[in-house]
């Protein structure tokens, strides 16, 4: 006889068998439907992420090592590259900065310091975190050390360190954002230069202020003017940190220095140096454009001439046309002037012809709108004017009252605004007053010595500029 269960009994081994298959249900778990996904990590977006781990053989110079102990940090070779060959996208090289945080500064205060004596062999080129080897051109790249993470783009520094020793020359462009004359004459003579052929090494930065030069601007994004900042402050303006990282990561390597500019705001310049005349290595420097003019100038406080030349660094200015448009004349003889001097640096062997030198201009002036209007000139760049002559006329578009500008001296146009509309004192043409010779410096030769940078690493921080100098009047220079 089977026993008879009750309901209750019934519900309860129900229940026991259900509870037996979902035990056994949860050991059986499909793991194509079960797959395992990563979780996200919890960070705290306010915490400073760690720096990231520097590639084998870039190993920055560590905080607490000697002035010299850079020259044996073993660096990342540079690849040699066909400069002249264009390229469809350029990664923007990896730079390491050569300076660290607290290192003692040390002053160069003297040329002689600079000065050991030539070098025996050529040499590896150590800038920018890289080797550059003897007989390579490559592309390098300079960020400022306040830059924005992430943000800033990198400024391209072309390099061709010749298969001979000789010295080291710098080519600046654009300090200036709206210099585009001086961007075309860097690009014209990096790109034919034959690194087999070459002796000592040519430095090339074609556009130094890229901030000014996105915003088709002359100043930086803070509106200052970068060319009056340097050597530069650590701990100072936007402007004198970017200034002081330039300078000591690029202007520092240097032997010489020529520094490319235009005219600033509607005017034009006549192609010319400017160089202060009393410094021997200068007027070398100088006599090497061929017949290019020559003004002398020492450099407005603050100005990467004046700065380099203080340090012991022979630097020119060479100023050529207007800003913001592209003069075929003006960058044609700013790259004759330059591989001229290449040749006289004994750099090059390629001789260029030119005419008549050029006399040298040892005052300048500059001769002004009495009256606001619309200027209209009488000259051209480089015409010989005497005292008395008509320069342009200022016409008063509301009145027609028409006044003459008239020169107040002899001498030759270096300088002139172009037609536009002028305000009363607008410096309107820049007239250069020819230099007795006894008044010039004897020329020295510039030759090959340990740049700054190998000497002590650093040089003298702003502060250290003479107090007694006179600031000079309006030149439109730098």
């Amino acid at each position: 006889m089977t026993p008879r269960l009750s309901p209750s009994r019934i519900q309860c081994l129900l229940g026991l068998a259900l509870l037996v298959t979902a035990t056994q249900g949860l050991g059986e778990t499909d793991p194509a439907q079960h797959s395992i996904v990563p979780e996200a990590e919890n960070l705290q977006p306010d915490i400073t992420l760690p720096a990231p781990p520097v590639p084998s053989g870039d190993t920055p110079r560590p905080p607490d090592a000697g002035p010299d102990s850079s020259s044996q940090t073993p660096l990342p070779q540079a690849e040699n590259l066909q400069l002249d060959q264009p390229i469809a996208n350029m990664e923007p090289p990896h730079t390491i900065k050569q300076e660290a945080q607290g290192q003692p500064v040390q002053e160069i205060t003297t040329a002689e310091t600079l000065s050991p004596g030539p070098r025996e062999a050529a040499k590896p080129l150590r800038l920018l975190g890289t080797e550059v080897p003897p007989a390579t051109a490559t592309r390098l790249a300079w960020s400022p050390s306040q830059h924005f993470e992430g943000v800033y783009s990198p400024t391209p520094v072309l390099v061709v360190n010749g298969a001979k020793p000789g010295p080291v020359l710098c080519l600046t462009a654009a300090v200036h954002g709206d210099e585009l004359n001086s961007i075309e004459t860097v690009r014209r003579v990096l790109y034919h230069l034959n690194a087999e052929h070459l002796s000592g090494a040519v430095i090339g930065v074609p556009i130094v202020n890229l901030q000014g030069f996105h915003r088709a601007s002359r100043y930086l994004t803070d509106r200052r003017d970068l060319n009056r900042h340097f050597p530069g402050d650590p701990h100072g303006s936007s402007a004198s940190r970017i200034a002081h990282s330039f300078f000591h990561e690029v202007i520092s390597h240097c032997n010489a220095v020529v520094d490319l500019h235009t005219g600033s705001f509607y005017r034009t310049n006549l192609p010319q140096l400017r160089g202060d005349l009393s410094n021997p290595k200068v007027v070398k420097m100088t006599k090497g454009f061929g017949a290019t003019v020559v003004l002398h100038s020492t450099g407005a406080k603050g100005t990467l001439r004046r700065a380099a030349v203080e340090v012991g660094i022979p630097t020119v200015t060479l100023e050529a046309g207007a800003p913001m448009v592209l003069d075929e004349p003006s960058v044609s003889h700013s790259v004759k002037g330059i591989r001229t001097l290449l040749n006289q640096l004994g750099m090059v062997r390629k001789f260029r012809l030119w005419g008549d030198p050029e006399p040298v201009y040892y005052n300048s002036t500059w001769q002004r709108a009495t009256t606001g209007g619309i200027i209209f000139s009488a000259v051209q760049l480089g015409e010989f004017i005497g005292r008395g002559d008509l320069l342009g006329t200022v016409t008063n578009p509301i009145t027609n009252v028409r006044t003459e500008i008239r020169s107040e001296h002899s001498g030759r146009i270096l300088g002139m605004a172009l037609n536009q509309v002028v305000q009363p004192g607008f410096a309107a043409y820049h007239i250069g007053i020819q230099a007795p010779g006894e008044q010039i410096s004897k020329p020295q030769e510039v030759v090959a010595e340990v740049p700054a940078a190998e000497q002590a690493g650093v040089v003298k921080p702003a502060h250290t500029f003479p107090t007694d100098t006179v600031p000079e009047p309006l030149n439109d220079e730098d």
